[in-house]
Order: C-alpha cells, then structure tokens, then sequence
C-alpha cells in the first residue's frame, strides 16, 4: 500500500528494471535477503555485463524495497504467478504497482500528473512537465533535504523512464508520448485481495489510494468490484456509504489459484 514517505532518489537503481525484476525472482528463494541474493546473482552471472557493486545496488535498493517486504511475501507471489505462465502484462503492472509502493515520488507523479493529463487529453509529458512537478515537490517539504538542480534535472529523467518501463509512456527524448493505460482484470482481482487480506474494511477497499495509480477513483472501483462479482470471484452490496463484499477466497493463496487456473 502507499505509505507515506519523503522522496529518494533509488530510481536511478534501474528504473522499472523489468528483465532484472524477472531474473532475480527466478534465482531468489523465500527467506533469502538482499545480501545473499546478490550474491547468488554474482555467481550464477545472471548479469554478465554488470559489476559486482551494481549486482547489489540491484538486489539492495531496487529489489528489495519493492518486492522483499513483509518477509518476501510480494516475491513468493509473483514468483507463483510466473511459473503458473500469469500474463506478462499483467506481471508488468504488478511490478508498476509494488514500485509504485516502495517510491513515493512515482506515485505521486503519476497520481498528480500522468493522470490529469491522460485525463485532459494531453499526447505527451516532457522533461520540463516532470522538473516542474520536482520543484513542487521540493516546496512542499517532501525530500529529506532540498535537491539540487542536477539531481532534479536526473530524477525528471527517471521519472519519464520508469513510466515508459512500465508501460505508461512510449520512448522519446523531450517529449514522451502517452500511452492508453488501464487496469487489466486481473491485476484487479489481485489487487482487490491484497487490501482485503491486509486487514482492510470493504470501505477502505474500495477507496483505497493504490487504485488512483491506475486512474480509478472510488465511483469506478466500485464499478470494477461489481464486474468481479458478475464473474464470481465475490459479492458485493453498494449503495450510499454502504460496502459490503461477500469474500470466496479466504487466502490470497486460493486468489491467485484462481488467477491461473482461468
């Protein structure tokens, strides 16, 4: 789930880091840290190319943040989800979700403007568009200590990279185009189990802030919720303030059975 956190700069471990994210899930085991994964990284030479130094800013600063909280629960899923063959698109998004979770600042970019522009009916966000929302950022109190213009200059560029990993945008220099982007069904079956068996209430389900990455506001997800009903993965009861949802999956292990299983 979003947290509330000052921006860092750890993007520029490697951006979405796709292919890296789906090597290191191969090679990791639940239980192992970020220490003895890069090692296993540096020895099996997953990464041929890379040093050993890089191999750990991998596995310490862009893997772990992401997908090793809560004791490597994320990663145990998504490995399951790999073997099962899931939908690479679907992965993707699932990676753009927990990157999204562990950096702040790409959340807020593309809660506060990816989506607006989508919205408005922009064709592209540019380098200026992102160091503008940096220089926001920075008045209002949300770095540790205030950035320089290089590094602000830097972190623009990660920020229009990481999108463009995840899917979000097209290549470019200046300008980045904007791609069509949306929820796929199953990334919200997912999504909708893993707030609720963290302990959430129906109502903080469906009004919670991970939705708004993918432009949903709470109208929509309700909507959403209704069609997984109609599918009968749950039950859902809407109306004024009232949520209530009837739950057939009683771990999120029986969810994502049912993810590779359809």
């Amino acid at each position: 789930m979003l947290a509330e956190k000052k921006y860092t700069t750890q993007l520029a471990a490697g951006l979405g880091m796709v292919p890296e994210t789906f090597e290191l899930l191969r090679i990791w085991e639940p239980g192992m840290n970020p220490s003895a994964l890069a090692d296993l990284a540096v020895q099996t030479g997953i990464f041929s190319r890379a040093t050993a130094r890089r191999v750990r800013n991998l596995a310490a600063e862009m893997f772990a943040p992401r997908y090793l909280t809560h004791g490597g629960e994320v990663a145990s899923r998504l490995r399951f989800l790999i073997s099962r063959r899931f939908p690479q698109d679907g992965l993707l998004q699932l990676f753009f979700l927990q990157t999204a979770r562990a950096q702040r600042i790409l959340a807020d970019f593309v809660i506060e403007l990816y989506w607006p522009k989508y919205s408005a009916g922009a064709t592209s966000i540019t380098k200026l568009d992102a160091e503008n929302f940096i220089h926001a950022a920075l008045d209002n109190g949300r770095m540790e200590t205030r950035w320089s213009e290089s590094t602000t200059h830097r972190v623009s560029g990660y920020l229009l990279g990481c999108c463009t990993d995840f899917g979000l945008l097209d290549g470019g220099a200046a300008h980045r185009p904007i791609k069509r982007f949306s929820i796929m069904p199953d990334v919200s079956l997912y999504l909708v189990h893993d707030l609720h068996f963290s302990g959430m209430s129906d109502r903080d389900v469906v009004n919670h802030g991970d939705w708004r990455l993918f432009g949903l506001e709470t109208g929509e997800v309700l909507r959403l919720v209704h069609t997984l009903s109609h599918d009968g993965h749950l039950v859902v009861q809407s109306g004024a303030d009232l949520v209530q949802i009837s739950w057939k999956y009683r771990s999120m292990e029986e969810c994502l059975n049912a993810l590779t299983q359809r």
